[in-house]
This record gives structure tokens, sequence and C-alpha cells, in this order.
């Protein structure tokens, strides 16, 4: 049976939800993206994720191979999800753990990826 957690940016224009029965261990990437954003990532099957506010506003920032679609709020600047497939191909999200509700980070298991040798 999964959680429901909800999550959402800053300013609350972008609100959603994941469906996962565990957020752990989360993604501490090293790359330059990550590493200036400070993201944790917990990565799901994209149905997991349900945006219920605000999808059509938010902007998209993609770089390096442009693979992930990293999405952010233009009006607070929260990126709380990016879009993109695992290597089977399958869809996913990636998302930004810090912008749940509640959740305690410092629970969570941290996973480095060095995402600079990528």
């Amino acid at each position: 049976h999964s959680a429901m957690y909800q999550g959402s940016c800053h300013c609350g224009q972008t609100r959603f939800t994941l469906a996962a029965d565990a957020l752990g261990p989360v993604a501490e990437c090293n790359c330059s993206h990550c590493q200036r954003k400070g993201y944790l990532l917990s990565f799901h099957p994209r149905a997991a994720l349900a945006v219920q506010a605000g999808e059509g506003e938010l902007a998209t920032y993609t770089f390096h191979r442009h693979v992930v679609a990293h999405k952010f709020c233009p009006r607070c600047g929260c990126a709380p999800f990016g879009l993109g497939q695992a290597p089977d191909g399958s869809e996913l999200v990636a998302v930004n753990v810090r912008c749940l509700d509640g959740i305690d980070l410092a629970s969570l298991p941290r996973t480095p990826v060095d995402g600079r040798s990528f």
C-alpha cells in the first residue's frame, strides 16, 4: 500500500501528490545543476505523480544531454520535480523531496551520485 505525499513549490502555484511505498534512499547528485540547487531526488514511475495545480505554469530547464525536463515554478523558482526516462525506456519522475510537506530530511538515507562523470 503506497503512501500519499503532498508537495508544492514555495509560493503554492504548483501543487502535486506522489504515491510511493518509500522515498529513500534519495539521490544526492554532484552534477553542476543538482549541486547548485541542492536537490535530494526520489525516483518513481511517472504515473506516481499527479499535479493538482500549476502544471501549465511550470517552466522547463534542460542541459547537457537534454534527457531530463527539470520543471520549475517561474514565480518562486522552486524546482519540485523532473521528468525523464529510465534506462529501460519507461517514463519516470525525479521528485525533489525538499518540496514535499512534512518530510524529515535527516531521516532519509542518501546515496551519492557522481553526476559530474555522466
